[in-house]
């Protein structure tokens, strides 16, 4: 089974060595990594010649890090298909292995795990863990979501539920997996292991601003569906999520 790895690049010469690190060291036999970089002006591109495992890499002028994904997902030729942004890390060398193991059940269409919010500084240092449980549906209206660095899908899912909407800014992974888990009903399994270290401080909790922007943008993720969120959706997911800003 091969696992294509789609990694956005921008200027990320300071943590991409330590992403690409931790998928030429994973133990699955057939990955093919895709650095899709928006044009770096750093030594990011240098960085990435380091590492022959790389299968492909394309720079250029983008709109942002979902039209990467959305081109590194158009060159990708796995059967599954992940995202690891470039200050992200897989947690062992076993971690592919375990979502190929996930799909050998031919009804599993995505696949999903846990992830852990570690310092910036310090990769061993965990500031909180995003434990995600079973997949139930009814979750998502109760502000659920899985953490989308351990998102995985099978090829088909793109082709049936199209790629990411570039009309969002930070919450077009939201939006897109509320489209394949509830619009779609499309199956998950979950492994329930933290699989992911992701540095705090990403697009949408980088100020308090653009956490309100994202908050708008999730309650938008549902009216582009054609879904209608419950109450606690609306209003109350967005004040714990605010709650979460201030906490170290």
């Amino acid at each position: 089974m091969k696992i294509s790895i789609v990694t956005a690049t921008y200027n990320s010469a300071a943590t991409v060595a330590d992403t690409l690190e931790c998928i030429r060291r994973q133990d699955h036999p057939d990955i093919e990594h895709i650095i899709v970089d928006g044009g770096s002006k750093d030594d990011t591109l240098d960085i990435v010649r380091r590492f022959p495992h790389v299968a492909r890499m394309v720079s250029g002028k983008d709109k942002g890090i979902y039209d990467a994904m959305n081109k590194g997902i158009g060159l990708a030729t796995g059967d599954i298909i992940g995202i690891l942004n470039s200050d992200d890390i897989y947690t062992d060398d076993t971690v592919l292995s375990l979502v190929a193991n996930a799909f050998a059940d031919h009804s599993v269409m995505t696949v999903y795990a846990d992830l852990q919010y570690v310092y910036p500084d310090d990769l061993n240092r965990i500031q909180r863990t995003w434990k995600t449980g079973g997949f139930k549906k009814r979750n998502f209206y109760y502000g659920w979501m899985p953490p989308h660095p351990t998102f995985f899908v099978r090829r088909e899912v793109y082709d049936r539920a199209g790629l990411f909407n570039l009309d969002l800014r930070s919450a077009a992974d939201y939006e897109l997996m509320l489209r394949v888990l509830l619009k779609l009903e499309m199956t998950a399994r979950y492994i329930p292991k933290v699989i992911v270290k992701m540095r705090a401080g990403g697009m949408s909790n980088a100020s308090l601003l653009n956490r309100l922007r994202a908050n708008k943008e999730d309650r938008m993720a549902w009216k582009i569906n054609g879904l209608r969120p419950y109450f606690f959706t609306l209003y109350l997911k967005p004040v714990r999520k605010i709650a979460q800003f201030f906490i170290k």
